[in-house]
């Protein structure tokens, strides 16, 4: 989809709505660290596993694999303290920081499917700011690609779906996005393979700005 045809660039928006990994930021080593050696502790397929992983909840990803005598909930717990601990290399996306900061405080949230204490750590480890509002792993019964995240995030900054634009970069969050009803915006930077999709994408935030509307809105740019 060209720049002169995406919605992305020829419409107001009035609130913008981020996933977190490979949104903002990059844990993608310090994600694949912890849950490679979990996997192999369970005598997974390291390599085919790793990949299935990214921008769902820890607890799906485990209740998925339907593991005989594991309990979802308790190794998910011990796998979000072993990333917790362990924020080497987490460094935030180009350009995210000073794209953030150009917003209205009151326009934007970051929708994850990482709980909220992890969140905050990878934040912080990132320099990134932490927004008024923040859907977390916590929030919801029903993790990504379900629509239910996002839907709460537009609700919180109370505007309609419709009218949000979605940063994403995973196929779980792009579908939670797309099934919510609002427009999406792929970032490429941390993506090992091209993920195929019809919305626009970009590579990282140096390739946008944010012009604020004296109503408000918030337009993207190509810089």
């Amino acid at each position: 989809m060209s720049p002169v045809t995406s919605p992305v660039f020829s419409k107001p928006f009035s609130a913008l709505l981020f996933d977190m990994d490979g949104t903002l930021l990059n844990s993608l080593a310090a994600a694949e660290r912890v849950w490679g050696d979990w996997a192999r502790s369970k005598g997974l397929d390291v390599e085919a596993f790793l990949p299935t992983m990214h921008g769902v909840r820890g607890v799906d990803t485990i209740r998925r694999l339907g593991l005989p005598g594991v309990d979802p909930e308790a190794e998910s717990a011990m796998i979000e303290q072993a990333e917790i601990d362990d924020v080497e290399g987490i460094v935030a996306i180009p350009g995210a920081v000073a794209f953030l900061k150009s917003l209205p405080a009151e326009s934007w949230a970051i929708v994850t499917s990482a709980p909220i204490v992890l969140a905050k750590r990878r934040l912080e480890a990132a320099g990134i700011p932490l927004p008024r509002i923040m859907v977390t792993a916590e929030d919801v019964s029903i993790g990504k690609p379900d629509p239910e995240c996002y839907l709460l995030g537009a609700r919180k900054l109370g505007v309609d779906i419709a009218d949000c634009l979605v940063f994403e970069d995973a196929p779980a969050g792009i579908q939670a996005g797309e099934a919510a009803g609002a427009e999406v915006l792929v970032i490429t930077a941390t993506q090992m393979h091209t993920v195929a999709t019809h919305h626009t994408a970009i590579a990282n935030y140096d390739e946008i700005a944010a012009d604020i509307g004296t109503d408000g809105t918030i337009s993207i740019v190509r810089t």
